[in-house]
C-alpha cells in the first residue's frame, strides 16, 4: 500500500547518502528504544537479551493492530512480556534500509518481515540466512508445509532464503446492493462468473446503469503502487506477456505491444465513464462503500476497512478473466532471517517464534491475507471464512514483480512505471507517451549495476 510520490533518480553515491542518512535516523530510534534492543546496540554496543527475540515489521493499520494480538498471544505462551521485543517501521523503501544496515553493523533484529519481492536482493547481498529443512525442522515444519508457489517465491540460486506467512493478491471487491440491482448476484449473493471482455464490459455497463455514474474505482492518484498492480494484473492475462524487467533489472523485457494495449484498455474505459479516471486510495474506497460504483480493486488487506463500514454488504473475488488467461499481480509477506552468528539456542528461539505466527494463520487471514501454511489454508475453520475464501484462488495466479535491485512492493520501479499509467487512467498521456517516459525514467536505473553484483557467490 504505497502512496509514496515517485522518486528521483538516484546515483549508486546518493545510494550510499542515503544509507549513510538513514543510519544515523537508527542511531537516534536506537537511543529511543531502550537496552537491548538491537537499535540500541548497533549503536552503542549494549548486550542483546539472549532470551528475547528482536522482531521488525512494516505492518500498519488494520494489518498492524492484529500483529500486535499475535505478538501478545507470542507473549502469553512464552510467560513473559519480556520474551519479545518488537519494532514497526515506516513501509516501504526506508524499512527495509534499515535492515541492510543494521545486518550489515551485525545487529540485525533476530527474525523480520519483508516482500517476497524485496528478499531476492536482500539475499543476493549475502544478507539473509538460507531456509534449509533442517532449519525448518526445528520448529516442526518442512517446506511441503507450505504453498508450492508462494515457497518456491523464495528461492534465489538453488537456496531459499524466506518463510512464506501469506500471499496478498490485488483482488475485486463489490458492493452487493448496487450489484444486486444491476442483476449481477446469484441465488446466494454471490458475484456470479464473469469471463471475457465483453461479459466483463457488459457487467460494469450494467453496474453503471445503477450509479448513474462510473461503475469500478480503481485508485490512480497518489497511489502509484495501485496503478502498477492494475496493469501488471491485466497484461499478465494477455496472452504473450513477459516480465518487465529481465537480467535481474538490467534490462526491459516488457512485450511492449501488450503493454501498450494494456494501458489503451484501462484509458479507454476511463474515456467511457466506466472506470474512475481519477481517485485517490481512500477515496477508491469510499466510492464503493457508499454505493457510488459497484466495483472496487485493490489489495485484499482492505476488507478490514470494509468491514469497519457499518451497513455496508459487500463480497470479494479474484478479478475476473478479461483476456485471455486468469492472473493478478501480488506478493507474499514472508520471514527472513538476517545473516548474523547464531548459536543453537538462538536458531531454535527464532524459529520457534515464527512457528508462534504461523500457527496463528487463521486470526492473520481474518485481515485479509491468503494462509501460505497448507494447514490453515485447508482448514475448515478457513474454508468457512467468508469472504476470504471466495478469493482465495487468486494466490494460485499471483503475479509477483519482477524482479531487479530496484523493483518490489513499494519500489522505485513500481513509483516509476504506476506514476505513468496513472497519467493514461487519467487521460493525461497516451500510451505511448506513457510509454517513453516510463523508459526513459527507468533508463538510470537499467544501466546502474546492482549494488550487490557479486557480493556472494551464494546465490
Amino acid at each position: 500500500m504505497s502512496r509514496r510520490l515517485p522518486e528521483q533518480h538516484p546515483s549508486r553515491r546518493k545510494v550510499l547518502a542515503g544509507g549513510l542518512a538513514g543510519l544515523g535516523a537508527m542511531g537516534l530510534a536506537g537511543g529511543l528504544s531502550g537496552c537491548g534492543s538491537p537499535l540500541a546496540a548497533g549503536v552503542a554496543g549494549t548486550p542483546l537479551n539472549p532470551d528475547s527475540v528482536t522482531f521488525w515489521n512494516l505492518f500498519g493499520g488494520g494489518d498492524g493492530a492484529r500483529l500486535q494480538t499475535m505478538l501478545e498471544e507470542y507473549r502469553k505462551q512464552q510467560g513473559s512480556p519480556d520474551s519479545l521485543t518488537a519494532a514497526t517501521f515506516a513501509w516501504g523503501n526506508p524499512y527495509y534500509t534499515k535492515v541492510v544496515l543494521a545486518t550489515l553493523g551485525n545487529k540485525p533484529p533476530d527474525v523480520a518481515v519483508a516482500h517476497a519481492t524485496r528478499a531476492t536482493i536482500l539475499a543476493q547481498a549475502g544478507l539473509l540466512e538460507p531456509i534449509t529443512e533442517d532449519l525448518l525442522g526445528l520448529a516442526g515444519l518442512s517446506s511441503s508445509s507450505f504453498t508450492k508457489s508462494v515457497w518456491e517465491a523464495g528461492k534465489v540460486g538453488s537456496s531459499y532464503y524466506t518463510i512464506p506467512l501469506d500471499t496478498h493478491p490485488y483482488v475485486l471487491f463489490f458492493n452487493k446492493q448496487v450489484c444486486q440491482q444491476a442483476g449481477l448476484l446469484d441465488g446466494n449473493g454471490k458475484l456470479a462468473p464473469i469471463q471475457g471482455k465483453d461479459a466483463f464490459e457488459a457487467a460494469l455497463t450494467a453496474i453503471a446503469g445503477v450509479t448513474g455514474g462510473a461503475a469500478w474505482s480503481a485508485s490512480n492518484v497518489g497511489d502509484t503502487s495501485g496503478s502498477w498492480r492494475l496493469f501488471q494484473t491485466l497484461y499478465w492475462q494477455m496472452d504473450g506477456a513477459t516480465d518487465f524487467l529481465g537480467d535481474d533489472g538490467q534490462e526491459l523485457t516488457v512485450n511492449e505491444e501488450l503493454a501498450l494495449a494494456t494501458m489503451a484498455y484501462i484509458g479507454d474505459l476511463a474515456k467511457r465513464g466506466l472506470l474512475t479516471p481519477t481517485v485517490d486510495y481512500a477515496g477508491a474506497g469510499t466510492q464503493l462503500y457508499t454505493g457510488k460504483v459497484g466495483f472496487q480493486t485493490q489489495g485484499e488487506w482492505e476488507i478490514t476497512t470494509a468491514q469497519s463500514v457499518e451497513g455496508f454488504e459487500f463480497g470479494m473475488v479474484p478479478i475476473p478473466q478479461i483476456f485471455d488467461v486468469p492472473a493478478a499481480q501480488g506478493d507474499s509477506h514472508t520471514f527472513i532471517l538476517p545473516k548474523m552468528d547464531r548459536t543453537d539456542a538462538q536458531k531454535e528461539l527464532a524459529m520457534g517464534f515464527v512457528k508462534s505466527l504461523l500457527d496463528q494463520s487463521l486470526t492473520w487471514a481474518q485481515g485479509g491475507h491468503v494462509p501460505a501454511l497448507t494447514a490453515t489454508l485447508e482448514s475448515a475453520e478457513y474454508k468457512a471464512l467468508e469472504p476470504q475464501a471466495d478469493y482465495a484462488a487468486a494466490a494460485e495466479i499471483a503475479k509477483y514483480d519482477p524482479p531487479g535491485w530496484y523493483s518490489g512492493s513499494g519500489s522505485t520501479f513500481e513509483n516509476t512505471v504506476g506514476s505513468q499509467i496513472g497519467l493514461v487512467q487519467q487521460q493525461l498521456a497516451t500510451p505511448q507517451q506513457a510509454l517513453d517516459a516510463i523508459k526513459v525514467q527507468l533508463r538510470t536505473y537499467l544501466e546502474t549495476p546492482s549494488p550487490v553484483a557479486g557480493t556472494t557467490a551464494n546465490a
